[in-house]
């Protein structure tokens, strides 16, 4: 018996061609959130993408079958041109990727089960025994777990410098890092960043570091540099045009916005990206497509969110700064004349919501100030819809050393604030009251 054709409305991924222009116009990330990547006549008319919950996909013949492996493999570069098993792709991950790399302007994205995951990747992907990587610092903890803990297990060192570094100190620590990875029989494998810094807000150059790698390394062998763009992007800061390689996401944050989910993110040139998609399809760290699909839902109100939220934070900081018990305010909006000024004024296009509140007195002040708050929640996750209020030496920051955390200005007094999308003079009187409790 003759097999049956393959439907018509097959699910199919991408629109073609895509509509990214109306005449000479090119339409913004904001507009395209709403359907590129997706063509609704190629998923039975949906005007929202399917939940693809399927393992595997069929192959129209054997040969394309051949061919997608050869793309998974690396026997051909680029990943598979079509859907193979949902380890390596699917359609809500694919539709997902498109839409991030938008935003950023990237050449490639590829999205992870968590922030962690896809830190973990990148590393797993760049860096080999007897490397060094080079950081800023502080970085999320959890990050600096992963290189200083877990990548050391594997003769991997790391070199870090402070955030707020000048050039001269980028310079130098680059060419130390050039003589550790020498003695170590390795290379300088990755300029890792995280600007702003978490939890402080402080400011890393980007512009100064690309400067310093492109003069310190040939153009061939010198190493990515990769930021953690979590607390501003892709709104407020969009480090590719800096000089950055690679950036990363945490999309749980405003990504996802509504916290929901947990995901993360990986954008760049694919010259990068392809051996983070290879390590990807081997160790199996892609996000799930629920999850891809509750981020396309998400990515079409990011605008709207992050610019509410950015809008509440002014107004809340600009209440806090004046207060008798508030002892500092590290918020991008209010920052002096300086070298931090100036990398804001370069690099960022607006101040965020997250930023770092210092109570007067130490741990037991602010632990008052946080069991006080009403509408703020007290929780360690940002860039949501609801704000939220937690003490990073005592709970996110817990595992750093404490030498380490007094040094990166991580003190038990600072409490994170992540701003949310409520009222902001309820806002106002909430932290009104709770810094009464103080």
């Amino acid at each position: 018996m003759a097999k049956p054709p393959l439907p018509t409305a097959t699910p199919r991924r991408k629109p073609k061609p895509s509509i990214e222009t109306i005449g000479n116009r090119k339409l913004s990330p904001a507009t395209l959130m709403m359907g590129f990547g997706f063509d609704p006549m190629l998923s039975e008319g949906a005007l929202k993408p399917p939940i693809f919950l399927t393992s595997t996909f069929a192959f129209e013949n054997a040969e394309a079958g051949k061919r997608h492996f050869e793309g998974i493999t690396g026997k051909r570069p680029g990943g598979a041109d079509g859907l193979v098993y949902s380890r390596f792709n699917g359609p809500n991950q694919e539709i997902l990727e498109d839409r991030l790399a938008v935003w950023d302007e990237a050449e490639d994205a590829l999205v992870f089960s968590s922030g962690m995951s896809a830190i973990a990747t990148l590393f797993l992907a760049h860096v080999g025994a007897g490397d060094v990587i080079v950081h800023s610092g502080p970085l999320y903890a959890a990050t600096e777990t992963m290189i200083a803990r877990i990548l050391a297990r594997f003769g991997i060192t790391y070199l870090d410098f402070p955030a707020e570094a000048s050039r001269e100190e980028m310079d130098a620590i680059l060419a130390a890092a050039k003589e550790q990875a020498a003695a170590q029989g390795g290379r300088v494998a990755m300029v890792y960043l995280e600007s702003p810094a978490n939890p402080t807000n402080a400011l890393v150059d980007v512009e100064a570091m690309r400067a310093a790698v492109d003069a310190a390394f040939d153009a061939d062998a010198r190493p990515a540099i990769a930021i953690d763009n979590t607390f501003l992007g892709p709104l407020w800061s969009r480090p590719l045009r800096h000089g950055a390689d690679v950036v990363l996401y945490s999309l749980t944050k405003y990504a996802g916005g509504h916290s929901d989910l947990v995901a993360g993110g990986v954008l760049g040139a694919k010259r990068w990206l392809d051996p983070v998609r290879a390590m990807r399809n081997t160790i199996g760290t892609i996000c799930d497509p629920n999850t891809a699909w509750m981020l396309l839902r998400s990515l079409e109100t990011l605008e709207l969110r992050m610019s509410r939220a950015g809008e509440n934070a002014a107004k809340v900081c600009d209440f806090l700064r004046s207060h008798p018990k508030v002892d500092g305010l590290g918020y991008l909006g209010f920052l002096p004349e300086g070298p931090q000024k100036d990398i804001f004024d370069r690099h960022c296009t607006g101040a965020g919501s997250t930023f770092s509140l210092f109570i007067s007195g130490g741990e037991a002040e602010a632990f008052r100030f946080l069991d006080a708050l009403r509408i703020a929640k007290l929780a360690v996750s940002l860039g949501g819809t609801e704000t939220l209020a937690s003490a990073p030496a005592a709970m996110t920051h817990l595992s750093v050393p404490d030498d380490r955390k007094a040094a990166m200005g991580i003190t038990p007094n600072l409490v994170r604030i992540s701003i949310g999308i409520e009222d902001p003079d309820d806002l106002i009187a909430d932290f009104a009251q709770a810094l009464d409790a103080v």
